[in-house]
């Protein structure tokens, strides 16, 4: 069975952040539009157009690539309703500014997916940096003791952390049972059966993480996930490096006693 298999998908809950950023697609858009009003006689609708563009890529850096959608949209319809002929109505009579409409919408739309992208991109920049501190921590503590079961306390306690675990624990040089294994990729295997934790969720049980020294095994963690999502891909690897780290710390100061 599937860990977690049957399950409703759970509802999406959006930040102040989010909300906020979607508001302001809304009527960001409109607010400028009224604005340039007095003079869509004096601007040229290209002018107004990349005005409004401006606006777009700024409520989507701000929030989700849903807002920057949504301004992109709104910015199209009030183009046409406040800045084109016939004026307050959305129709287009001339062709060029029927061509305006649709790049600024083409635009707004492109570059909220990108503003999007950078926002994803500093959040795992972030995460990054925080499994990098994993690791370091880990490789600092291996080099500045002698007890291998020191290390292996300290792993345990971030395996748990960074898996949101309900319980871990170390067996040295036991290979009892055939749990599902996490592998060095990532993925879980469960007897013959390759697992995709992202699509398929954790297998039932303990799942093993071995630890090798210069390529002997040498024990395992087992893993008891708790009832919180599945780890991202990166977590998980991160986890297999510490893994490796204790089993250098093993090779190097002996086994973890009792």
């Amino acid at each position: 069975m599937r860990r977690g298999a049957g399950k409703r998908a759970t509802p999406r809950t959006w930040s102040l952040r989010d909300r906020l950023a979607l508001t302001a697609g809304l009527a960001a858009p409109l607010l400028v539009s009224l604005a340039l009003v007095p003079f869509r006689t004096g601007v040229s609708h290209t002018n107004a157009a990349l005005i409004l563009v401006v606006v777009v890529v700024a409520v989507a850096a701000l929030g989700s690539r849903t807002a920057g959608v949504v301004a992109a949209l709104s910015a199209a319809a009030w183009f046409d309703f406040f800045l084109t002929r016939p004026y307050e109505t959305f129709d287009i009579t001339a062709s060029a500014d029927i061509g305006t409409a649709v790049l600024l919408m083409a635009v707004g739309l492109i570059v909220s997916q990108l503003a999007a992208r950078a926002r994803r991109l500093e959040v795992m920049t972030v995460t990054d940096a925080a499994h990098l501190a994993r690791i370091h921590r880990t490789a600092d503590l291996v080099q500045s003791v002698n007890s291998a079961d020191t290390v292996v306390d300290h792993v345990r306690t971030e395996l748990t952390d960074l898996l949101g675990l309900r319980a871990c624990r170390f067996e040295y040089g036991s290979l009892l049972g055939r749990p599902p294994r996490l592998e060095k990729d990532g993925s879980v295997t469960a007897g013959r059966r390759t697992w995709n934790p992202d699509t398929d969720g954790w297998p039932e049980g303990e799942i093993e993480l071995r630890a090798y020294g210069n390529g002997h095994y040498l024990g395992r963690f087992l893993l008891t996930p708790g009832p919180g999502p599945v780890p991202s891909l990166q977590a998980r690897l991160v986890a297999v490096i510490l893994a490796d780290q204790t089993g250098a710390a093993l090779d190097t100061a002996g086994p973890v006693r009792g």
